[in-house]
């Protein structure tokens, strides 16, 4: 998956809420905090994930490390651990932190959601699937398009476009600014040949972020399957511009546009 979409799946991984306060660490008591053990815990692992949102994953593992010392039972704690140790490549320890999270709260989406995407990204994408659709299966969960779009993705990386389609038709039908989607579905779209489709999602992913080398690349190759020479122009214009080093740009180059 390109860097923009690892992004966007990265922004919405975080089950828990992450306070939004200007927050010193405290490596004892924060401010605010109580003597309840499951209060303690849960205001670290909040800490924690503010602190994984912005890169820095020292002071994350040290406020999970006391989260889960007040309260080994709390399963956001190893949730946030197994996040932790995937963006720390340290693979072993983050399997087994959403293991130990998932023994906790088998039903918990967040957590299930997470394993899968692990699972999904160190090879073992057949794998993830079940642990999607699991999260999938819980009532109160309030983002399922999440793990449609996540479940689309793996499906693609096996080939199993069929089903990929109907994750992101779903994820889009849930939220219809769903990125990873609008461009996964659309270049499936221009591989059916349904080049207006294809047109109006790659356009509203353009609208949303700036553009992508694999999205103006799309974009291009859709505007010069219409017959749109202007607009394929413009398109190519933006790709040399912004993205030259890409292996997009290489290919336009090339000549070589499918």
């Amino acid at each position: 998956m390109r860097p923009l979409l690892c992004m966007a799946f990265a922004a919405t991984l975080l089950g828990c809420a992450a306070p939004q306060p200007d927050m010193t660490v405290d490596t004892g008591t924060a401010v605010g905090e109580q003597g309840d053990p499951r209060n303690r815990a849960k205001l670290h692992t909040e800490l924690a994930a503010l602190y994984f949102s912005r890169r820095n994953m020292a002071v994350a593992l040290e406020e999970l490390r006391i989260a889960l010392a007040s309260d080994p039972t709390y399963s956001p704690t190893h949730g946030m651990f197994g996040l932790v140790y995937m963006e720390l490549r340290e693979n072993k320890l983050a399997e087994q932190s959403f293991q130990n999270g998932l023994r906790l709260s088998p039903q918990d989406p967040d957590i299930n959601h997470n394993y899968g995407w692990f699972l999904c990204q160190t090879g073992r994408e057949a794998e993830s699937i079940k642990y999607f659709l699991s999260a999938l299966r819980n009532p109160l969960y309030t983002t399922p398009w999440r793990s449609h779009s996540a479940a689309g993705s793996c499906s693609m990386r096996m080939g199993q476009v069929k089903d990929a389609e109907e994750f992101f038709v779903r994820a889009l039908r849930e939220e219809p600014n769903e990125l990873a989607s609008l461009l996964q579905l659309g270049t499936i779209r221009y591989r059916q040949s349904r080049f207006e489709d294809a047109r109006k999602l790659v356009a509203q992913f353009n609208k949303l972020v700036e553009p992508t080398s694999e999205s103006l690349w799309l974009a291009l190759r859709v505007e010069r399957r219409l017959g749109e020479r202007v607009a394929e122009a413009s398109f190519a214009n933006q790709l040399r511009r912004r993205h030259a080093g890409s292996q997009e740009y290489q290919l336009l180059q090339r000549g070589e546009y499918e």
